[in-house]
């Protein structure tokens, strides 16, 4: 009889187990499900980028592969979204000259932006004796004679989207600004002089965006 007793008991335990994790598996997918619908319901649309303006404090070629800048870049980050949050965990801005990185690395610090909200960054990205290739030396050098450049600011990062109390995981975000940047002050350039050697440029330059 004791036998029998503690095998139902064992029955009893295995059918309490096995509902329970029956009940979590559906409450699981019930809330994945939900997720999913109202994702597909909300469509999210991707952040809008702008870069407004540029103040150019350095740019020098000091070699034919030696360069080195400073530039204060206006970036306008909107979300267009009605519902749906934006987390910016990690982001990261820098320049580019016919495809080859010419500056360092700023960060961004990370911020929520909520829905229809809007942030505005103003980082300093510069290099001090950043090696480029040998041709984009005299390439640098010609295109600021001549009087504007062509230059890529890039910008790297992870976000996440918050819809209601939920949260996604990460994705990866590339934004690029491509801009040509005029020198000196003349005002058919746009430029302001905005202190010693600097030179403020408003640009107004719509960014491509993939999430």
């Amino acid at each position: 009889m004791s036998e029998k007793k503690c095998s139902h008991h064992k029955d009893k335990k295995k059918k309490i187990v096995r509902r329970i994790c029956a009940a979590i598996l559906i409450f699981l997918f019930l809330v994945l499900l939900t997720i999913l619908i109202v994702w597909a319901v909300l469509q999210p649309k991707k952040p809008r980028f702008i870069l407004q303006d540029t103040t150019i404090f350095t740019f020098n070629v000091s070699a034919p592969n030696i360069f080195s800048t400073s530039i204060q870049a206006t970036v306008y980050a909107r979300n267009p979204n009605r519902n749906i949050g934006i987390y910016y965990d990690k982001m990261d801005i820098y320049a580019t000259y016919h495809n080859q990185q010419i500056t360092y690395y700023t960060q961004i610090p990370p911020v929520y932006q909520g829905h229809k909200d809007v942030n505005i960054w103003s980082p300093f990205v510069f290099g001090n004796n950043v090696p480029i290739a040998p041709y984009n030396g005299p390439g640098l050098t010609e295109d600021q004679q001549n009087g504007g450049v062509w230059l890529d600011f890039k910008m790297n990062g992870r976000v996440k989207w918050k819809v209601g109390s939920v949260t996604t995981g990460h994705y990866h975000l590339h934004v690029t600004c491509s801009a040509y940047v005029p020198f000196g002050d003349h005002p058919a350039n746009g430029g302001i002089v905005v202190g010693n050697n600097a030179v403020k440029y408003q640009l107004s330059r719509s960014c491509d965006v993939s999430v």
